[in-house]
């Protein structure tokens, strides 16, 4: 008797390859953007993929959206008005919904049937879109930006990669909309790839050298996400006013006693303590 094994692989380089052992398939469509893939796996639990890339697993999506948004939220004295570009799977949602204090999470997603696709499949996820406070709106991320001017104190910019419907996520014109669309003392954080493989690297420079020119403040910090490449994943903050160190409210944010799985206060000062080798590659951008 044969046996048939089911397996997701996703091309980190030309050379190097992350599979994941499917058990089966739930779910798949083309929506006009790009294709939509749901499989339950033997080791990661249930996960989504989009066009051929890993967004999330059931298994290590905490530790992405848990450092996206608490990072910004444990220095910004009140946030209360927040947006989140990208992110149609709603796990940033969900985190920045723990928090009383925030009064309006609007969610701007191109893609709607990402969205239908996390609420059906991906409960533990998009949990946080029922919120009350929380509005979707399927616009185009660069568009809808340039409707904005001085209304959040905190926009997350949670896109797929630097390529097809994500790439005008990381032009300066985003960037400086952004800047724009913030309040005085607002803050920005971005997913902002990987340093370890060559080609993650340049486009993350590339963003880099790009938020530095539109952000007086704009550090760098790391977590370890399993599934994405290299395992190590590194995130931009940028703000008009604080430092995302030296701001730290650490007394404030222990307080709320917000149940997290990656995330401290700690460990928030620590991710931005970077290898050298990434380091390398930021000042060569700076200088340049």
């Amino acid at each position: 008797m044969s046996n048939i094994e089911l397996w997701f692989s996703e091309k980190h380089t030309e050379n190097v390859k992350l599979s994941i052992k499917i058990d089966k398939q739930l779910y798949s469509e083309n929506s006009g953007f790009q294709r939509i893939d749901v499989f339950d796996t033997v080791d990661f639990g249930r996960c989504l993929t989009l066009d051929g890339f890993m967004m999330l697993t059931e298994k290590d999506e905490f530790v992405y959206h848990e450092m996206i948004t608490h990072v910004p939220m444990a220095v910004h004295p009140r946030p209360e008005n927040i947006l989140v570009v990208g992110g149609g799977d709603g796990g940033a949602v969900r985190e920045l919904v723990k928090y009383r204090g925030v009064k309006r999470v609007d969610l701007v997603e191109i893609d709607k049937a990402v969205v239908d696709a996390a609420k059906k499949y991906l409960p533990f996820t998009a949990s946080g879109l029922k919120d009350k406070r929380v509005s979707v709106y399927y616009e185009d991320g660069l568009k809808f930006m340039r409707k904005c001017d001085g209304e959040y104190d905190l926009i997350i910019v949670d896109s797929t990669d630097p390529f097809g419907n994500g790439e005008v996520l990381f032009t300066k014109e985003f960037y400086s909309n952004c800047n724009r669309a913030l309040k005085d003392d607002g803050i920005m954080v971005n997913q902002h790839e990987s340093a370890f493989y060559q080609n993650d690297a340049a486009a993350m420079q590339k963003a880099h050298k790009l938020i530095t020119q539109c952000f007086g403040i704009s550090r760098l910090y790391q977590a370890h996400i399993p599934t994405y490449p290299s395992g190590n994943w590194l995130f931009g903050f940028s703000s008009k006013k604080y430092h995302p160190v030296k701001d730290l409210r650490s007394k404030d944010w222990n307080s709320l006693k917000i149940k997290t799985k990656y995330y401290n206060t700690n460990l928030h000062r620590g991710a931005f303590y970077l290898p050298n080798y990434v380091e390398e590659l930021l000042k060569n951008v700076e200088k340049s």
